[in-house]
């Protein structure tokens, strides 16, 4: 097992070069049994795939966001890149947080500590239409970085040729059996007693979750998921972590928490649902629909006005944009766009402590809301919900929100959804918005049909039930019978 970095360790070194036809993807399949990671944004045009583990960051607690950032600046403080043309090619740090501070790895997480960040030892990115592969090293102390120049490059041009070879066949898929460990009951309960916390002043949101649980007849195929979110869901951050062999998480998500470049920052609040329709004029007024929900309009505002709150001090501008409709392939959310200029940059991950969780995976009051979320839900979040994403040498980078997401143990995966209780909601439409939001990664998993939800050994689907507030009613047991995913 790596240790987790000191800078007694010695210098990293890291050496780039070009890498032509081959992508991210190829690298991870490649990668198959070794550690891997990844991140996309289509809306960037970058994507980064990592491959073996050079150096690895751990920490747990409330400092974890701090110690995290005093690792990685001992690290990237006096490391040494080789080849500086193309500076996304620079080397940079994998990983994520738990959503709870305080969070004990568990059987489904137990690869998965509070604060957990990977530098590759390969790592390739894409860059619009250019491939970059990077080696990094850590010379021992005293060495010379260019003397190590000459063995890097070799090592490099041996790993480009191995990869410019035809990547293994992705495996046959396999079928599954799934279960939902909290039925509606419980989850009607638990709403309910949310509901009436925010009638006497307690609480104003609370972010419920839920999880389904699907065991396979052979190892889960991380990478044909992927291949699938990206293909259905393109305008999402997909990512995955996978530390260990077969220990995975990986997701699609929508949800930008952060992303500062020097003194920019940028942010979004995401809150407010409503499902796709079945034509244009149909999505339409569902999107017409959706802002004009008090209901969903009172949870989105509660998300930007948080957001704007905790940014305030950090920033000496802060602009907060008009909201609109994000459309997605099988869903609809409300969306404002928030950036500004930082008063002090200090790298990006002051800025992740400060906002997570916002209240769009966590409620508001903060603190109330997390205690509320650990006594309800029937297991730990892990790292649903929580911080995922990359740091680079200047410690600027990319953090999404974890929803849409799913972990894996070789052949089970624990999917996870949830949806923002506030006074107006309804245990039974929020539970129709959370298998919306279960499907992607249902999907990706591979067992969809004409319904949506997919042939899963176990499951039936009901009568499709549209409801007057657009969510598609499912029945109780969590399957639906809405129109298929457009």
């Amino acid at each position: 097992m790596t240790k987790p970095f000191q800078q007694h360790y010695g210098r990293l070194i890291s050496l780039s070069m070009p890498c032509p036809g081959v992508s991210p993807a190829d690298l991870l399949r490649h990668a198959r049994g070794q550690p891997r990671s990844f991140w996309e944004s289509a809306r960037d045009g970058v994507a980064f795939a990592g491959m073996g583990i050079a150096v690895e960051l751990m920490a747990w607690g409330a400092n974890r966001f701090v110690e995290i950032e005093q690792q990685a600046r001992a690290l990237f403080e006096n490391a040494v890149m080789l080849d500086e043309r193309e500076p996304l090619a620079a080397p940079r740090l994998f990983g994520g947080f738990a959503f709870h501070n305080d969070f004990v790895p568990d059987l489904a997480w137990a690869d998965f500590p509070p604060a957990h960040f990977v530098l590759p030892h390969y790592q390739l990115v894409r860059v619009r239409d250019s491939f970059w592969l990077t080696l990094n090293v850590h010379a021992p102390p005293g060495e010379d970085p260019r003397a190590l120049a000459p063995d890097l490059r070799e090592a490099l041009l041996a790993q480009v040729d191995a990869l410019q070879s035809e990547p293994p066949p992705l495996p046959p898929r396999s079928s599954a059996r799934l279960a939902y460990p909290m039925p509606f009951e419980q989850w009607a309960r638990s709403v309910e007693r949310i509901v009436r916390q925010i009638n006497v002043g307690e609480l104003k949101k609370v972010v419920l979750a839920r999880i389904a649980e699907a065991s396979f007849d052979a190892p889960v195929d991380v990478d044909s998921a992927l291949a699938c979110l990206a293909q259905r869901y393109p305008d999402t951050y997909r990512f995955l972590f996978e530390p260990r062999p077969g220990r995975a998480f990986f997701g699609a998500t929508p949800e930008l928490l952060a992303q500062v470049n020097g003194d920019r920052v940028t942010t979004m609040a995401l809150a407010g649902s409503i499902r796709r329709g079945a034509t244009p004029d149909e999505d339409e007024r569902l999107a017409l629909a959706l802002l004009d929900s008090a209901k969903d309009r009172h949870e989105h505002q509660i998300v930007v006005d948080e957001v704007r709150n905790r940014l305030a001090s950090l920033t000496r501008r802060l602009d907060v944009g008009a909201t609109d409709v994000m459309r997605l392939s099988n869903i609809q959310h409300l969306h404002t766009p928030i950036s500004g200029v930082l008063r002090e940059p200090r790298g990006i991950l002051p800025i992740i402590a400060t906002l997570h969780p916002t209240p769009a995976l966590g409620g508001e009051p903060r603190a109330a809301a997390m205690r509320l979320i650990a006594e309800l839900e029937p297991a730990p979040r892990g790292w649903y919900a929580a911080p995922v994403g990359w740091i680079d040498r200047r410690l600027d980078g990319q953090f999404g929100v974890a929803i849409r997401s799913a972990v894996v143990q070789a052949t089970r995966a624990w999917l996870y959804a949830g949806a923002g209780i506030v006074a107006a909601s309804d245990p039974q439409r929020e539970w129709d918005e959370t298998n919306l939001k279960f499907r992607p990664m249902l999907e990706g998993l591979g067992h969809t049909d004409r319904h949506g939800l997919g042939h899963l050994v176990g499951t039936r689907i009901a009568t499709d039930t549209t409801d007057r507030h657009g969510l598609g009613h499912t029945d109780r047991h969590g399957y639906d019978g809405s129109p298929q995913i457009k």
